[in-house]
């Protein structure tokens, strides 16, 4: 893409807490032609909820298929909660003149929205 993606950045909150979920462990992917999704990334959220970028600076970001996939499941785990969704996956399409992406998850046990931040 030229110009490229510069940027994917996500934060994640605990509605059901108030407050940013830390240690959420969130992996970046990336839709192949042949359907197969291939991991550009992995980390795990700050104290603040927060990873503020998902792409290796040498990686080349093309249009198409992307998704965030958050292990719920590990972080209710830490705290003795039993969640509903153990994984949350996002995914969301990348086109020509997007340079970034910003992808807040709100999560609580029972439920999670999410929107395109900034």
């Amino acid at each position: 893409m030229a110009g490229g993606i510069d940027r994917i950045s996500t934060h994640v909150l605990d509605t059901a807490l108030g407050r940013p979920a830390a240690r959420v462990p969130v992996r970046l992917e990336h839709q192949q032609k042949d359907g197969r999704w291939l991991t550009l990334g992995s980390s795990t959220t700050d104290a603040d909820g927060r990873c503020a970028q998902m792409l290796a600076q040498s990686q080349p970001v093309a249009e198409g298929l992307y998704r965030l996939v958050f292990d719920a499941a590990t972080y209710y785990a830490a705290q003795s909660v039993a969640g509903l969704y153990p994984v949350v996956e996002i995914t969301f399409e990348a086109r020509k003149g997007d340079s970034q992406f910003h992808i807040p998850l709100l999560l609580s046990p029972n439920g999670y929205t999410t929107y395109r931040g900034s």
